[in-house]
């Protein structure tokens, strides 16, 4: 017996155990006992050759191998989902079923409120879920490459990572913001968070003699432009971070230099081709870029 006989059941009985940590939280997922559960994993370790969970006290924790082969699960499990949904669509010319999306907070804030309201004003039946993720790390990427999620709205500073495919959806440009009125905010003490000034502004950044040290390092960027807009110093900050920004702060452009972030999608080779996966990707590059222009008219709207 080799891993060309797993069937789907140990599939997601393999999920079931690296999601939940412990047979017995997965055999009450699953609907089953303990005893089963663990059977089907020293079955599925037999035809894999690895051992796939460390068990103990704590519980069954994914070896490096588990955790390869629960990845590899989730995305096999998911493509027998999108079978008979792409099936369907090829019969019916109706898309629908489930699509997983993992974005970065201030891409699920500003940037898919808008896409996902025309994919279901176009494609009703599709079922969506939305995981904020840090991009920190693996990020987006490493919730598609898990297998937790069919795409990922990602920062992109290079080729997608290994086994992934992916593409640029805009490019934003990056502002100085400081409390309103302040007649010299560069001589303010800047205020940053961890996902800012990634490799595509690192140059950049280095390269301004008049930026200090972060003073106050905050938890996202909707906390840095509150502290901004507190009068507690000035931050650099990308177009989507600043939709809606309240009117305490001001948005300066950083003039013909400025640095810009770029925004993408990653998703597997075989979810890209999917009929949900393409009609989302087909609608987010459908929206208008964020411009210098429109975050200081979103700004004066406010």
């Amino acid at each position: 017996m080799t891993a060309a006989d797993l069937a789907p059941q140990e599939l997601r009985t393999l999920v079931a155990v690296a999601d939940a940590g412990a047979f017995s939280a997965a055999a009450d997922r699953l609907g089953t006992t303990q005893s089963a559960v663990s059977h089907a994993v020293r079955g599925i370790e037999r035809k894999l050759g690895a051992v796939l969970f460390e068990r103990g006290r704590f519980g069954a924790r994914p070896t490096p191998a588990g955790e390869r082969a629960a990845a590899h699960a989730r995305r096999v499990l998911r493509m027998l989902q999108a079978l008979a949904a792409d099936v369907r669509a090829a019969d019916t010319g109706e898309i629908s079923g489930p699509l997983r999306i993992a974005a970065f907070r201030s891409a699920a804030l500003h940037l898919l409120p808008p896409a996902l309201e025309r994919l279901a004003a176009r494609h009703p039946g599709i079922d969506v879920t939305v995981t904020v993720v840090r991009e920190l790390g693996a990020g987006t990427a490493g919730e598609v490459a898990a297998g937790r999620a069919d795409l990922g709205i990602a920062t992109l500073s290079g080729p997608p990572p290994a086994g992934l495919v992916g593409g640029e959806l805009l490019r934003e440009p990056y502002f100085l913001v400081h409390p309103a009125g302040r007649p010299d905010p560069r001589a303010l003490p800047l205020v940053d968070w961890a996902e800012n000034c990634g490799s595509y502004t690192r140059a950049w950044w280095a390269a301004q003699d008049w930026i200090p040290a972060a003073t106050v390092s905050a938890e996202d960027d909707g906390a840095v432009l509150s502290m901004v807009g507190s009068g507690l110093g000035m931050a650099i900050m990308p177009a989507l971070s600043l939709t809606g920004a309240p009117d305490t702060v001001e948005i300066t452009d950083l003039g013909p230099e400025r640095p810009y972030r770029c925004v993408g999608y990653v998703s597997t080779q075989e979810l890209a081709a999917t009929a949900t996966v393409r009609a989302l990707i087909r609608t987010l590059r459908s929206l208008e870029p964020p411009t210098p222009e429109r975050a200081k008219a979103q700004l004066r709207a406010v």
